[in-house]
């Protein structure tokens, strides 16, 4: 596993249909070697933290491996690294290997899977037609976001090393099923709630749907 890119941008505000909206999605890739902090990148922000950021959202990477699928699916558009706002594409990291708490080593710095991406408008404000949000969400092509456990300096071509993997087994792909797919797999919920790195959004919600279910 490794790292094929690194992107970072800071909000702008664009023109969607007659809005005009604030976003950091626009991510670019960089060369050098940057620092990752508690929160982000350096060189990155994000433009609404009601949504977005965060500790257990500090850090979003995306498969290349997903680009072919996209390519594919969505023809008329101009791809590059960083299409889908992640700040790191990689390579090998894929949704239904890694699970929720997870810990890797990237450069210098460790981190933690948390949870899949969710997407929002901004989404359909990148790729110009708001098709895609339901696209990505039926695709189950969710992107992992992290959080930091050591902070650190990452760059491109850096490996991306499993350092300890969870006992419950709960992948990200698991996570994006339970919301999309009925949610009825009880046992699956139950192992779910027992990460201790699950945000507490997530616990809850799989929470108060074990019980609706009683």
């Amino acid at each position: 596993m490794r790292v094929i890119s690194v992107n970072v941008g800071l909000p702008i505000k664009v023109n969607f249909g007659k809005e005009i909206v604030n976003t950091a999605i626009f991510k670019n890739p960089i060369k050098h070697r940057i620092k990752l902090y508690k929160l982000n990148l350096e060189g990155d922000k994000q433009a609404d933290l009601t949504v977005h950021g965060g500790i257990d959202k500090a850090v979003y990477s995306y498969p290349s491996e997903h680009y072919k699928f996209w390519k594919k699916e969505i023809k008329d558009f101009e791809y590059s690294w960083g299409t889908f706002g992640e700040n790191l594409t990689t390579e090998g990291l894929v949704e239904d290997v890694v699970n929720i708490g997870d810990k890797f080593r990237i450069g210098s710095a460790k981190v933690v899977a948390t949870q899949p991406r969710m997407p929002c408008y901004k989404l359909a404000v990148r790729f110009g037609r708001m098709d895609i949000i339901r696209r990505f969400m039926e695709s189950e092509r969710s992107g992992i976001y992290f959080k930091v456990a050591q902070e650190g300096e990452i760059g491109v071509e850096d490996k991306i090393e499993l350092i300890k993997s969870d006992e419950n087994k709960v992948t990200i792909r698991d996570i994006v099923r339970l919301q999309t797919n009925g949610g009825i797999d009880t046992e699956m919920m139950n192992r779910a709630i027992k990460v201790k790195d699950l945000p507490d959004g997530w616990r809850n919600y799989l929470m108060e749907k074990l019980t609706k279910l009683k």
